[in-house]
């Protein structure tokens, strides 16, 4: 029998969790255009790479243009090779004609200065939900609502704030992950600033790991999890494995424990919801009986998720290269 690769059936599992719910699997946050995608894994990459070479890294929104860009390019790529080949099936020995001959010319790669300037924000809709995965938020948020300002040029806020953690993992050659790295904030974040810093404190200041060298670059992932739709859980399992994550806090002799789960850790490890809160409540640092702690709170949250490899940051980033200007963009 052929089981599907864990990555896979994590996601398939969380879709199937949404839609059980009512909820669309697009990966949008409900009143917003912001979603989670794999340009804000390369943002990370990006600023982790820069930290190396002591530099400042290319801006998000650059990132974001031109990873936009390099998703429609390998749309029409693909199209333009599906038209060749019709075209061939059809009479493999007719000369194509003028108009088809245009087409199956290589695509002109335009210059980074037209790329900043004329993206299509209903592009970005269809086109991220295919390249990242995620778990959709519910429109009703009841604790924490992320704060917002209007949209810029191309109808996509700009000054979304949103709870966020950064993961990093090392993957070896038989595509095993292992944790490598993993801190965010509960705080609302400015979505650059908040990434840009919690992709190096995760790289260098997660005190389970040692810093993150230069030279496990290109064995990392990067997996990126903006949290929303916060709400009080009205006891301990009043929560939906898959949907959402998990965060408790609890009082023993004066002192406050507390600990987090994103919402795919219990999916990946296997775990129930007791298993779950057991697990949290060791992270926590507490080893003794559940019954012996007081004023025990769990609040239940909501994820977009979104991941990249090494390797696929890579495409992206020879792709910005080999445009006109794309050396001095990814530099500025």
């Amino acid at each position: 029998m052929n089981l599907l690769p864990p990555d896979v059936a994590i996601t398939i599992i969380m879709m199937l969790c949404c839609l059980f719910r009512g909820l669309s699997p697009s990966g949008r946050i409900p009143g917003t255009g912001l979603m989670a995608t794999p340009a804000q894994c390369y943002y990370c990459f990006e600023t982790l790479a820069a930290s190396y070479r002591r530099r400042e890294p290319i801006s998000l929104a650059s990132v974001e243009e031109l990873w936009e860009q390099h998703e429609q390019y390998k749309k029409l790529a693909a199209l333009d090779e599906d038209d060749d080949s019709q075209f061939v099936d059809e009479d493999e020995n007719t000369a194509p004609l003028s108009g088809k001959s245009s087409r199956s010319q290589k695509i002109k790669v335009p210059r980074v200065s037209r790329l900043q300037s004329g993206s299509s924000s209903s592009t970005t809709q269809s086109l991220a939900s295919t390249n990242s995965s995620q778990s959709v938020l519910s429109s009703s948020t009841t604790v924490t609502t992320p704060s917002s300002s209007s949209d810029t040029a191309g109808g996509k806020p700009r000054e979304d704030k949103y709870p966020l953690f950064v993961t990093w993992n090392t993957v070896s050659k038989h595509g095993h992950k292992s944790l490598r790295g993993c801190i965010g904030t509960f705080e609302a974040q400015e979505l650059a600033e908040g990434l840009k810093s919690y992709a190096l404190t995760s790289a260098f200041d997660d005190t389970r790991f040692s810093p993150i060298p230069e030279s496990l670059l290109p064995s990392l992932s990067c997996s990126l999890t903006l949290l929303g739709s916060f709400e009080p859980c009205t006891n301990a399992l009043d929560w939906i494995l898959g949907v959402h994550g998990l965060r408790i806090s609890f009082i023993h002799r004066g002192r406050r424990y507390g600990a987090t789960y994103l919402p795919d850790v219990a999916v990946e490890q296997g775990w129930t919801k007791e298993e779950t809160v057991n697990s949290l409540m060791h992270k926590a640092g507490w080893d003794g009986p559940s019954e012996s702690v007081s004023d025990f709170r769990a609040v239940k949250y909501q994820g977009l998720k979104a991941s990249s490899s090494y390797a696929e940051w890579q495409e992206w980033r020879q792709w910005v290269l080999s445009l006109d200007d794309g050396s001095q963009q990814l530099l500025s």
